[in-house]
């Protein structure tokens, strides 16, 4: 029987520049699962972690990057053949200063960007990455999301 697991975390990380985004896109390294892929910060929410602790140590982990901010913004499915399970990644967006250091890059990745919005949806290789994230600054645009801020920011 396939098995379903919420165990995966995605994040948009986002510099808001002069009221435009600047999206973070990320190369898959060589000899890595989807070399060559351009993607978000992706991990594992590791047992017993909050989702929102896991996103935040996702990027420092993959970046270097410390978050300034982070909001939630849905839940993606998708199958994994080789496992047999059916993963929900639970979506982020988290905010880092327009100042920050450079990107540092580990094993995972041999290349990051950061790309304006429409850049960064046409590099992402996964049609839903750019769906989610255009769905995403739809949302934040503006610096917060709005009226519903209380039950999308994440401490």
């Amino acid at each position: 029987m396939t098995d379903l697991a919420v165990g995966v975390v995605d994040v948009y990380v986002v510099q808001h520049r002069g009221g435009d985004w600047r999206v973070l896109c990320l190369r898959r390294a060589l000899g890595r699962s989807r070399a060559g892929a351009w993607e978000m910060v992706t991990g594992r929410i590791d047992p017993g972690e909050a989702p929102g602790a896991a996103a935040r140590r996702e990027v420092h982990e993959e970046t270097g990057l410390d978050l300034l901010d982070l909001w939630t913004v849905g839940v993606e499915s998708f199958w994994l053949p080789a496992a047999d399970r059916v993963h929900h990644a639970l979506l982020f967006v988290g905010r880092v200063d327009d100042r920050a250091p450079g990107v540092r890059t580990g094993d995972e990745h041999d290349a990051a960007e950061w790309l304006s919005l429409d850049d960064a949806c046409e590099r992402l290789t996964w049609p839903w990455s750019r769906r989610r994230l255009r769905e995403a600054y739809a949302l934040l645009g503006r610096g917060d999301a709005g009226p519903v801020d209380d039950v999308t920011r994440v401490p």
